[in-house]
């Protein structure tokens, strides 16, 4: 089943390169296409709201498919957004392209995990879904990289002919390598959407917006802040990006440590360190040595959040999680979308490059807010029904010493950010 697991990855890996690549490649795609960089930077918030858009609807059409066959049929449609991209002569061609691409990727995620599960015993479930996500680590830490260096030396559109590559031989491994899959039972979807009736859920998912949004308003902005105002090359680009991928991989690990013995405690506590890096980036970001430590710190505390708030959406989603996690998903694009236009407005009007960092770090603050209303309603609901319900929700609460088996998005992204672990959640 390794093989199958394999071609799982390979697919993971083409989506979360063409995600975030573009970021590394804003100034040359500004300049073949004529536009500004902020322009350009909608085509980072235009793939996130294609997610946001995406994952629910496309996960809900598939619902009576094979879950094969809807992943070939992702797989597919991913292929033809990056072609459009390839081939791209403007810039709204490629924005459709790019939106077309996103459409598939919060559904090959969640539907790919229940085909990662099923593959492997039940003891080891988690580790067949950590394989699965391996591959989108690697994008971010080498296909993105990679990625920018591709399009800085032989122009941005031979990277999304490299993604189309990628995307072929991914479908390939598909319909070779994974066994047929069941289309879901019926009736299943009614139960996923009745835990969008909580309140707490809701909370969950806008902390997650809020949250990633600070990390993508200054990380979309990256490569013009770090040329322009730290001194670095273009060329130095994507050696800075392969600092931040071993950034965000150390912080995928704390972060999913610290959520595992401590939810609650440890979101505000990342939260609060986001906010607190990305200050400290807005002075650092002016010589190249600081620029990069501050960086690396960056990519770490920014990746950290991604444990505990899928975590947390799982845990409020408790019995049919499927759904809310594929629209955790869309709230981390959600943020990512927002960021990103929050920051570029923020350019347009004359504000500088280190604008984007600062409203990265209010967005932060405004995420550790909603987090720390959330658990001030647990703790009332403890308090007015004995430790066992959420006063005036009628929604059960998760007792203390109940471990929460879930599926925590380790990578956003694509998240997020994107890549999953599973992690026994205790709530604390």
């Amino acid at each position: 089943m390794r093989a199958s697991l394999l071609a799982l990855a390979i697919g993971a890996f083409g989506i979360g390169t063409t995600e975030f690549v573009i970021v590394g490649l804003l100034p040359e795609v500004a300049d073949d296409l004529s536009v500004s960089i902020p322009s350009a930077g909608m085509l980072v918030t235009g793939y996130a709201l294609g997610v946001v858009v995406g994952a629910p609807l496309m996960t809900a059409a598939g619902a009576r498919l094979p879950r094969k066959t809807m992943l070939v049929v992702l797989m597919a449609v991913f292929i033809a957004g990056n072609l459009l991209c390839a081939l791209a002569g403007d810039y709204t061609a490629l924005m459709g392209g790019r939106l077309t691409a996103a459409l598939t990727h919060g559904a090959f995620f969640g539907i790919g995990s229940v085909v990662a599960a099923d593959l492997v015993a039940p003891d080891r479930r988690a580790s067949a879904i950590a394989l699965m996500f391996t591959g989108l680590t690697l994008a971010n830490v080498l296909g993105v990289p990679l990625g920018t260096f591709l399009g800085q030396e032989f122009g941005w559109r031979s990277t999304f002919w490299a993604v189309t590559g990628i995307g072929v031989v991914g479908l390939l491994g598909l319909l070779a390598l994974v066994p047929a899959q069941p289309a879901p039972e019926r009736g299943a979807l009614r139960g996923e959407l009745a835990v969008f009736r909580k309140p707490q859920v809701w909370l969950a998912l806008t902390t997650t917006v809020l949250g990633f949004g600070g990390v993508f308003a200054s990380f979309t902005y990256l490569a013009p802040m770090m040329t322009e105002l730290a001194g670095f090359s273009d060329g130095a680009v994507a050696w800075l990006l392969v600092l931040f991928g071993v950034g965000l991989c150390v912080g995928n690990v704390l972060g999913g440590r610290a959520a595992d013995r401590a939810l609650m405690p440890s979101l505000y506590l990342i939260l609060g360190g986001l906010c607190l890096v990305l200050v400290i980036f807005t002075f650092t970001s002016r010589a190249a040595v600081p620029a990069a430590i501050t960086l690396a710190a960056f990519g770490a505390i920014g990746f950290a959040t991604v444990p505990p708030l899928q975590a947390r959406v799982m845990q409020q989603a408790a019995g049919a999680p499927a759904l809310a996690s594929a629209a955790n998903i869309a709230a981390f694009n959600l943020g990512n979308a927002l960021g990103a236009w929050l920051g570029g407005l923020a350019v347009s009007h004359g504000l500088g490059w280190t604008s984007p960092t600062w409203i990265g770090a209010g967005l932060a603050a405004a995420g550790l807010g909603t987090a720390a209303l959330s658990g001030r309603l647990d703790r009332r609901g403890h308090r007015g029904h004995g430790g066992h319900g959420h006063r005036g929700s009628g929604e059960p609460h998760p007792r203390p010493d109940v471990e929460l088996p879930t599926a925590p998005l380790t990578n956003a992204p694509g998240a997020g950010p994107g890549t999953h672990s599973i992690v026994e959640q205790k709530s604390r």
